[in-house]
């Protein structure tokens, strides 16, 4: 702790859970844009991906709430925003979203896959073919006018969804710009910083997923596939980060009594976390990587290598940002006249095993879809990993 700080400030209250939670709700809102610009929007390049960015907005959907639900101290009371809804509140406002955002998933999901349940279900007897039965809710016809219906309400849901995605991360911004007490989130770029950050993570947990399968599993790749994301990429992080630098920079020009206390914050207490690793590293490094792979002609090996560590800086920047925004608004005292400081534990009930945990187990859960349902079939046209 330094210079004065209130009594009710000495303690950070919004933890590493807080930084989950805006975090995971990003990669939903960003892999759900991929599937959409295939389903909505014709992309054929990216047909390889579009089931499983599908796939995981769903199964980012589902761990989305459970950092919120460890923060709280009576999860139990989760639902009571559900049951005794408030129009007028903003927190409210998220279960209602989150409830709408998973029907359109779990709907979008069945047409998507119902063709390859039905030949499963034919292939199978037993308890597994009652089992695939139920699934399907008793639908097991299926012919070419099925198909296209199928695909139509695919493409139908996916153009309801995009907009509920970017409400759905767009709300976090505004949760944090709306607090007018703290100079370092109020700001009415917040939650387009939000959902353009959540674009790039939701592009880049792709990229990185994809091409270490392949690599991995020594499958063939669709280097247009690659080579799309890539260029979506590099675009979004440039807007993304761009924002991020224009929303600092209007409040350095216009030097108002935050603005000192507010670069005292990020010379100091956010020097390495934001300025060094966010900036200069994690954002700086893969727009040199991405420009290098989109305006240069470079051997197939290396401008995938440099495509994947550019998903992992980036997926490193977005987390960092969520970092610097939860925790750096914390840290700083409503005096304007001290900071606090924050360090996480490793085996607390919001420690940094448990963040682990939350992280790793939508991977694990997606892996287990992918025995059963392979999301990288050969592609028409391949390219040499």
């Amino acid at each position: 702790m330094e210079g004065f700080v209130f009594p009710n400030e000495q303690h950070v209250t919004w933890t590493v859970m807080i930084v989950l939670y805006p975090y995971i709700t990003g990669l939903v809102a960003g892999a759900f844009i991929v599937s959409s610009l295939h389903h909505v929007f014709g992309l054929k390049q990216l047909a390889p991906i579009a089931r499983f960015s599908l796939v995981s907005a769903f199964v980012f959907l589902l761990f989305a709430p459970l950092p919120l639900l460890n923060h709280l101290g009576r999860p139990d009371r989760a639902l009571n925003i559900l049951i005794t809804p408030n129009f007028r509140s903003a927190m409210s406002g998220f279960g209602f979203i989150y409830a709408l955002y998973a029907i359109i998933l779990v709907l979008e999901i069945w047409f998507d896959f119902r063709a390859d349940i039905v030949r499963r279900y034919e292939a199978a007897s037993g308890l597994a073919r009652r089992v695939y039965r139920v699934v399907l809710l008793g639908a097991t016809y299926r012919d070419e006018r099925t198909d296209r219906l199928d695909k139509k309400v695919v493409k139908t849901l996916a153009g309801v969804g995009i907009p509920v995605a970017l409400i759905l991360h767009g709300y976090v911004g505004f949760l944090f710009g709306s607090i007018k007490a703290n100079p370092w989130w109020s700001t009415p770029l917040m939650f387009i910083i939000f959902i353009f950050s959540a674009i790039v993570s939701g592009i880049a947990v792709l990229t990185f997923l994809y091409l270490f399968v392949t690599w991995n599993r020594r499958l063939t790749r669709n280097q247009a596939t690659v080579d799309t994301l890539a260029r979506f990429l590099w675009g979004f992080m440039m807007v993304a980060v761009v924002l991020e630098l224009m929303e600092v920079l209007s409040l350095a020009y216009e030097q108002t009594e935050e603005w000192s206390v507010l670069r005292e914050l990020i010379t100091g207490r956010l020097w390495v976390s934001y300025v060094v690793l966010q900036l200069l590293t994690c954002s700086l490094g893969p727009f040199l990587l991405l420009s290098a792979v989109a305006l240069l002609k470079l051997p197939l090996r290396i401008s995938n290598l440099l495509v994947f560590l550019s998903s992992v800086l980036l997926l490193t920047q977005v987390l960092l940002m969520r970092w610097n925004v939860v925790i750096g608004g914390q840290i700083l005292s409503k005096s304007y006249r001290g900071f606090t400081s924050y360090l996480p534990g490793l085996f607390e009930r919001e420690g940094l095993v448990v963040a682990a945990v939350i992280v790793i187990v939508p991977f694990l859960l997606l892996r287990e879809f992918d025995k059963r349902f392979p999301f990288f079939p050969v592609p028409a046209r391949e390219e040499p990993s």
